[in-house]
């Protein structure tokens, strides 16, 4: 059924103050909550902090009487919805847990964004971060076993594979190649501009959750873990914000911003079945759906045009999260050795130049080791092999990835080797 989110009812803004009962007393029970369960608190957590930010950043540009008025009432409205959503988290859970949580977020919602993405470019984008994210939760699953003991799928439930991605530190590179070619905002469809808002708002926010529980471990070698993925994380949030057209006008921004709300808790409401958090995706929806259209009204005002111009008349859908083993598996093979071009384009290692701008970036921070490389060494020193969760062919192609991935410089001293590798999982085997 068709669902037109600028002609559906919402709740009126006086019914939108809750209880602070209501606000911060829900959490779910980390041993029986679904995977993708977690990861939709995870990626609306994140939803939520990208609207708040926003609308103070406009407040602070904004003269009008109206518009103020709309924002300072709705980001105390959404503070208090990203409170609930934070907290549905429980006490219980360990940093790395929730780490690996964002992970599989990461992996699975880009994965799924990449193969609804009719923009070839922005497709190509999503490609080229996901194996980065994927790399990254292959590393934290070394830290969450060692620090705790946890076996990987007891996060991700089987849903995501857990092997290597293009290697960590590889993923460093001068900013100013990260940016990307912007869309058009006249001509890119409504779904293309909410996928990329999604995933912006899902990338800053692991960036924020790494820069903010980093330090929570003293084990320095996983302080230093934290820190250089958190590195990765600023670097896909300027590569994929710098996808969004800069003469969109903050009226425009703000509508989007609603719009995207609107989109991903209409997935959330339609894909959850856990009772308890069901009904604030309902609920929620039903907010965004006040935000959305009173934004709407101001965008009419402010711009004179109509918003459909913008947002179309129906709700798209940003955020499915179902496994995405098959399309992973397909990009790491085809694009393991993929790295940023010196045009906003893409090269392959054999293709780069000698003078390719994040070599100087790469060997800086490599300096003294990399951080993820080392994590691999430590648990198979103390195991004998790393944490590897995925299906035997694609385990007995890793040396061959892990050739293939290699770059000729900006590779550390404690890098580990493809000879090594196979090593690993020969023991692990025995």
């Amino acid at each position: 059924m068709k669902f037109n989110p600028l002609k559906e009812k919402g709740l009126p803004m006086e019914k939108q103050v809750r209880t602070w009962h209501d606000i911060a007393h829900r959490k779910f029970n980390k041993n029986e909550v679904d995977c993708y369960t977690r990861t939709r608190q995870i990626l609306m957590n994140g939803i939520e902090i990208e609207a708040w930010n926003f609308k103070h950043n406009f407040s602070r540009m904004c003269d009008d009487q109206e518009t103020m008025e709309f924002l300072a009432q709705t980001k105390r409205i959404e503070d208090a919805q990203q409170t609930t959503i934070n907290w549905l988290a429980p006490c219980d859970q360990s940093v790395l847990e929730t780490t690996l949580g964002y992970e599989q977020v990461a992996v699975d919602l880009t994965a799924w964004m990449a193969q609804n993405e009719t923009d070839k470019y922005v497709k190509v984008t999503f490609d080229f971060g996901l194996l980065e994210d994927f790399d990254h939760l292959y590393r934290y699953s070394q830290w969450a076993y060692m620090q705790h003991g946890i076996c990987p799928n007891d996060i991700v439930q089987g849903q995501t594979d857990v092997i290597l991605g293009r290697p960590t530190q590889n993923h460093h590179n001068c900013n100013i190649i990260r940016l990307r070619k912007p869309y058009d905002k006249n001509k890119t469809t409504p779904q293309t501009k909410v996928n990329i808002l999604t995933l912006v708002s899902g990338e800053q926010q692991t960036h924020n959750y790494y820069a903010e529980h980093g330090f929570a471990y003293g084990n320095e070698l996983l302080r230093e873990t934290y820190a250089e993925i958190k590195d990765v994380e600023e670097e896909h949030v300027t590569m994929y914000e710098s996808l969004i057209d800069p003469t969109e006008t903050l009226y425009e921004k703000l509508l989007l911003h609603e719009f995207t709300e609107v989109c991903t808790y209409h997935n959330c409401y339609e894909d959850e079945e856990d009772e308890l958090l069901k009904p604030i995706w309902e609920e929620f929806l039903a907010i965004e759906l006040n935000h959305l259209q009173v934004a709407a009204e101001l965008f009419k005002k402010h711009e004179h045009r109509d918003p459909e111009e913008v947002i179309g008349e129906e709700v798209c859908h940003p955020c499915h999260f179902e496994s995405q083993k098959e399309y992973v598996t397909k990009v790491l093979n085809a694009e393991i050795d993929k790295r940023l071009g010196t045009d906003k384009d893409y090269l392959y290692n054999d293709e780069l130049p000698d003078d390719w701008a994040s070599y100087w970036v790469q060997e800086t921070v490599g300096a003294c080791g990399d951080p993820c490389e080392v994590t691999i060494r430590v648990i198979n020193e103390q195991k004998h092999h790393d944490i590897v969760r995925a299906s035997d062919k694609l385990i007995d192609s890793l040396p061959e990835l892990m050739s293939k991935a290699m770059q000729q410089k900006g590779m550390t001293c404690d890098t580990v080797t493809p000879e090594e590798y196979e090593e690993m999982d020969r023991e692990c085997s025995d």
